[in-house]
């Protein structure tokens, strides 16, 4: 009877120790999988994810659905993608560090389109009231998704509303690199 005894006292403790061994490395192997380390672009009701390439390097952003007009996508020469939905969301990407203080000079020099107000001044972000016979917008921004440095700004020689650029800037906010498809193991 003794040795029952002792013999069920040390399975007792080995089965808790196992146990304390087993489920760490259970809960360890299960936080493991699954996991996505790629960023998404957050959904946006109204706008819809696009997928872009420029200079090679593959994007994702959000701009409106086809419900405000027709999607155009072109490729300009000078190495600029230009994005139109309609005829109140026309935005241009193009590679590059951007210079904010510089183009904010700039506005407020244009003897032309005078300058009227700063809707938002932000380091990386400039959206402007200007006017030449009537009252127009305008942003220029600066995007770094992953290493590569963006410029995203409206579509020289357009007039657009306040409301059409707040949709333009955050359409630009939701600019992020896509992370290239990972061979099969």
């Amino acid at each position: 009877m003794y040795y029952i005894c002792v013999l069920y006292k040390q399975t007792y403790k080995m089965k808790k120790i196992l146990l304390l061994i087993t489920v760490p490395v259970v809960l360890f192997f299960a936080g493991c999988g699954n996991s996505k380390t790629e960023e998404t672009v957050p959904s946006i009701p109204g706008m819809m994810e696009v997928e872009l390439k420029i200079n090679g390097n593959p994007l994702l952003i959000m701009i409106p659905d086809s419900t405000i007009g027709k999607m155009q996508i072109v490729e300009q020469s000078w190495g600029a993608t230009e994005i139109q939905v309609g005829k109140g969301f026309q935005i241009s990407i193009e590679e590059g560090e951007g210079d904010v203080a510089l183009m904010k000079s700039d506005i407020a020099g244009n003897d032309v389109n005078k300058f009227k107000r700063f809707v938002k001044d932000e380091p990386t972000l400039l959206f402007w009231e200007s006017e030449i016979t009537a009252p127009e917008f305008h942003f220029y921004s600066v995007v770094k998704p992953g290493t590569v440095s963006y410029i995203v700004k409206d579509i020289a020689g357009e007039m657009f509303g306040e409301k059409a650029v707040e949709m333009m800037v955050e359409s630009a906010k939701t600019l992020k690199a896509k992370d290239a498809p990972k061979p099969a193991a």
